[in-house]
This record gives C-alpha cells, structure tokens and sequence, in this order.
C-alpha cells in the first residue's frame, strides 16, 4: 500500500509542478524546459510502468475473487447435490454418508465466500487507487503536452526576437550610413564634371572663332598690300 501511495505522490507532484514559477526563476528558460521535457518524459515513463504493475496487481485480485466466488457457487451446488442424494436414500448409513459429504462442501463453500468477502474491501480500495493513478497520470501527460507546447513557443518567440534585432541592426546601420547623402555627394561630382567639361568646350569654341578672326585679318591685310601694290604701278 505504501508503494502505492509513493506512486500516487509522485504523479500528483508532476501533475500539480508549477511551470510558470519554474521558468520566472531560470536563468536560460528554453535550456531549463528541455530538462523539465526530458525529466517530466522520464518521470512520466516510471510512473506508467508503476501504474500498469499496479494494475496487474488488481487484476490477479480480481481473478483470484472470481475464483474464490466461482468456487463457492461450485461446492454450495454440490452441497446440494449430496443432500439432494441422502433425501433421496432409504438406507440409514447411505444417508449420513451423504449428509457428511453435503456438511464438507457446505464447509468448503463457506471458507471460499469468507475469502471473497475479506477480498471485497480490499479489491475496492485497489480499484480507487488505481483510478486515481490513471487520472494522475492523464494530468501529467498533459502537463508534458503543455510543457512542449510551452517549450516550442518560447523558442519561435526566441527566434522572432533575434530576426527582429538583426533587422533593426540593420536598419541602423543603414540610417548611420546614410546612402542620400552618398548619393548627394555622387551627384555633386558629377556636375562638376559636366561644367568642366562645358567650361573645356566653350574654350574651345572661343579658340575656333579667334581663328577664323584671325583669318579674315589676314585677308584684309593681304588685300590693303595688294591695292597698295597696284597703286605703286601706275605711279
């Protein structure tokens, strides 16, 4: 009984352990419900064979108050049936010797129902526990499904938590960055460049127009030495 009581204790314990107040005191809480999985699955595992030895333990009890029962019923039947035989016989010693055969069974009968009725309270107490032990038992694989589920929450919100940092990493390092003032600066170098080389061309405009200048004084200069040389001729 005492066994029992140990096994009912340690499911009620798992049954009613108080996950919440576990975790607000681990340091790494996934790290701590993976042990709690693992200790509740090894717990749980214990307990189920415990359980089921216990079971079998009331089922032998169970059989053994059929067969005291069963037993009973068989030698009340043949009490009768030996009192049935000396009712029936005229001969004095017939009829003690089957009267004594009906006291024996009559005998038997009643140590076999003595059995069962000691067996009746004790079979009943064995069936309550065994009903607790499966109750206890369904509460703490619940509490392992709940545990897991737990366990597998924290870790997808874990990992939410280290994307959402890296994105903000990121988005930080991009604001320090400042790719609009790059791109301002790209843009700036540009124009200078396109204005030296506007400034290049209309230098070289100049330079081209100063030419042809320069050619039409050469022409005129060339004329004014002609007319003076023709003039020269008719002095």
């Amino acid at each position: 009984m005492a066994e029992k009581q140990s096994i009912l204790g340690r499911i009620t314990q798992l049954a009613k352990a108080n996950i919440n107040a576990l975790l607000d005191r681990a340091e790494d809480p996934k790290k701590m419900l993976d042990q709690l999985v693992r200790d509740y699955t090894n717990s749980i595992a214990e307990a189920e064979e415990a359980v089921a030895q216990t079971i079998g333990n009331l089922r032998l009890a169970e059989a053994d108050y059929k067969a005291d029962v069963d037993a009973a019923l068989e030698w009340g039947e043949k009490a009768l049936a030996a009192s049935n035989r000396a009712d029936a016989s005229t001969d004095p010693a017939e009829v003690e010797k089957w009267n004594n055969l009906a006291k024996v069974a009559l005998g038997k009968q009643m140590s076999y129902e003595r059995s069962a009725k000691t067996a009746e309270p004790m079979l009943e107490s064995q069936r309550e526990v065994v009903e607790k032990l499966k109750a206890g038992l369904n509460q703490s694989k619940e509490k392992l499904e709940d545990l897991k589920r737990r366990r597998d929450e924290l870790v997808a919100r874990q990992k939410t938590a280290a994307a959402q940092a890296k994105l903000q990493d990121t988005v930080s390092s991009i604001n320090v960055l400042d790719p609009t003032s790059e791109l301002s600066r790209f843009e700036d170098q540009i124009r200078r460049e396109e204005a030296m080389a506007a400034g290049r061309a209309e230098l070289a405009a100049d330079s081209f127009a100063s030419q042809f200048d320069e050619l039409e004084s050469l022409g005129e200069q060339t004329e004014i030495e002609a007319r003076l040389a023709a003039l020269k001729k008719k002095d």
